[in-house]
């Protein structure tokens, strides 16, 4: 499960992106502001894309949800002010009251995503470890073989001659 990330950074964070203005949709529909179904549809979100990235794109994954929520903000703030802050806050207090008020899911969902990120490494980093070391499963382990021809065995003999500190001698 934690090597089985096959999409790209732009498809994940497409993905996102229409995920959660479904999430926004559905959640304006059941209710007049941003409520729990998009808090926990964010969270889930969250861990999700960090499941289906591949590991070279892990930074856009790293970025990705705080700059998703704020961007639903100030989308949110442009389009229905009153979804996310008081109907008479400018644009800037909407967007920070829409951050403020929805700052615990992202927090979690941020969270969560980093540690799936960082079990994902792990277990990709141990394989690949060990991948270095063995070769497939059909084929044998390999091993090593030194063999020296002919053995030579030497004698080092300390102080035999006076001009001499050593001298060594070999037997074949």
């Amino acid at each position: 499960m934690w090597e089985e990330g096959r999409w790209s950074g732009s498809r994940v964070t497409r993905f996102s992106v229409f995920a959660c203005i479904v999430l926004v949709a559905v959640d304006l529909g059941v209710s007049a502001e941003l409520g729990r179904i998009f808090d926990i549809g964010f969270m889930v979100l969250c861990v999700a894309i960090a499941l289906a990235i591949r590991p070279q794109d892990f930074f856009h994954v790293g970025v990705l949800p705080p700059m998703l929520l704020l961007g639903l903000c100030l989308l949110l703030s442009v389009v229905d002010r009153g979804a996310i802050a008081p109907k008479g806050d400018s644009l800037i207090q909407a967007v920070v009251s829409g951050l403020a008020h929805h700052s615990g899911p992202l927090l979690v969902g941020y969270g969560l995503a980093l540690v799936v990120l960082a079990i994902r490494a792990r277990v990709i980093r141990r394989h690949r470890a060990g991948a270095d070391y063995s070769n497939l499963e059909a084929s044998p382990a390999p091993y090593r073989v030194t063999s020296a021809a002919p053995e030579v065995k030497s004698t080092t003999v300390v102080g035999s001659e006076p001009d001499s500190p050593s001298m060594t001698a070999s037997n074949s």
